[in-house]
């Protein structure tokens, strides 16, 4: 009788224990779940690849000081922004007020077949 009953709970335990485990990964496996997860470690990736950008970025940083140093190279204020450029040649009819660029408005038509749509 005992070992009846004792086979009965451990069967009923094992049978409730993997009703819960089937449960659980069918609710991982929604696409709610899954878009979820891959939302996660899209943000971990993008954190990675940040943190790895800014390591190279500092090590670019760190290596110019030292190739600078290295040349004699005085370092320029980061800040400073070069002079402005001049043309070489300057046309004697050039208007000082140019009209603004006109662009097409849409919806417009090319009739270009190669184009994408």
């Amino acid at each position: 009788m005992f070992r009846r009953t004792f086979w009965f709970t451990a069967g009923a335990a094992a049978g409730v224990w993997a009703t819960t485990k089937v449960n659980r990964k069918i609710k991982q496996l929604t696409p709610e779940s899954l878009a979820a997860q891959a939302a996660d470690k899209a943000i971990v990736a993008g954190h990675k690849l940040k943190d790895f950008a800014l390591d190279v970025r500092e090590g670019m940083v760190r290596r110019e000081a030292e190739l600078g140093e290295a040349l004699g190279l005085e370092a320029a204020d980061p800040r400073e922004l070069p002079p402005a450029r001049r043309p070489a040649v300057e046309a004697a009819d050039a208007d000082p007020h140019p009209a603004p660029a006109t662009y097409r408005k849409l919806p417009y038509h090319s009739y270009n077949r190669n184009e994408d749509h």
